[in-house]
């Protein structure tokens, strides 16, 4: 009877294991509508790190540290828009193994799990998109469990390995999956070394290891958490709308200058092959710029294009001048 109690030490076990190992236990994860509820386990994790950013109350501040937050911040965003979102979930241009993996490992210090289930789930949405199976349309399920809720629940706790049966042939992207904890906490561990040993060798920096965790992993690591929920949130009821895609995806200025060119959704689900997601030169898309550099250095080629007919087909505006003109 205890272990069947809803916090009882063997949930509490598993759950722990859970945050090491993904693919512990699975068998044991809750079903129909129990599994679409919050798991309150699952979700300490991500509740302490939103509680962590309190320490800077403790630790302070520093030029170094905010320097470091803004820089961790960029770099991440860039690995999960760029590599996790177009290379990963689109395949939008080719890389070598080596660029592939570096890139899965920043990705995953942004502790949105690992490639593989990031992709196998956008995969899923894009394929299902305003559906009710989609788990994070906000107009189906509402803004708060669009932005957050849809993951820390079990039902989409698991890696959907069908849809990323691609990926699936990668050992290192593999144990990226499954240990998907084991990079932040390698990643926080350098933090605070590189902080200790500027307030060891440069004391005339103000900053310490305490100080460098806080503001480079944790507050870093928070708001790129947000930003980046946005786009499945806000992307899809805050914006403009130039095709006439089946989904409710918005192109958002606002949301692309903070998601590093995220925030063209609309264009991207008007064409979800395309690298670049700002389809005109006014459409500010960094991630497409920094592709674009790197395909000169020979990191990454075969960038897809947009192609013309593409381009000018199902806008809005034509449809509803077509009409206007039959009317």
């Amino acid at each position: 009877m205890m272990t069947n109690h809803p916090f009882s030490y063997k949930r509490w076990l598993i759950a722990l294991v859970r945050w090491f190992d993904s693919q512990a236990a699975t068998e044991q994860l809750a079903t129909g509508e129990a599994a679409r509820k919050i798991d309150k386990l699952r979700t300490l994790p991500f509740v302490l790190i939103h509680l962590a950013c309190l320490c800077v109350i403790w630790v302070g501040w520093s030029p170094i540290a905010v320097l470091v937050a803004i820089g961790l911040y960029l770099l991440r965003m860039f690995a999960i828009t760029g590599f996790y979102h177009r290379y990963f979930s689109h395949r939008t241009f080719k890389t070598t193994r080596i660029v592939q993996f570096i890139f899965a490992v920043i990705g995953a210090a942004a502790v949105q799990r690992g490639p593989i289930w990031w992709s196998a789930h956008h995969r899923h949405h894009h394929a299902h998109s305003e559906e009710e199976s989609d788990v994070h349309s906000p107009v189906r399920h509402g803004f708060l469990w669009s932005h957050m809720g849809w993951f820390l629940c079990q039902s989409n706790f698991a890696t959907r390995t069908h849809l990323a049966k691609d990926w699936m042939k990668f050992p290192e992207l593999r144990f990226l999956d499954r240990f998907d904890i084991v990079v932040p906490l390698l990643f926080s561990l350098s933090l605070y070394i590189l902080g200790y040993t500027l307030q060891q060798y440069a004391p005339s920096l103000a900053t310490s290891g305490s100080q460098l965790v806080v503001w480079g992993f944790v507050i870093s690591t928070v708001i790129l958490y947000h930003a980046t929920f946005t786009i499945n949130s806000l992307c899809h009821i805050w914006g403009s709308r130039r095709y006439a895609t089946r989904d409710e995806s918005r192109n958002n200025p606002w949301l692309a200058m903070i998601t590093l060119g995220e925030g063209w959704h609309n264009n991207h689900h008007h064409y979800p092959r395309s690298t670049r997601q700002g389809f005109y030169w006014w459409e500010i898309d960094p991630t497409y710029y920094l592709l674009k550099i790197m395909s000169w250095l020979g990191m990454v080629w075969d960038l897809q294009p947009i192609p013309a007919d593409i381009l000018n087909f199902r806008r809005l505006e034509k449809l509803t001048k077509h009409k206007t003109d039959r009317d």
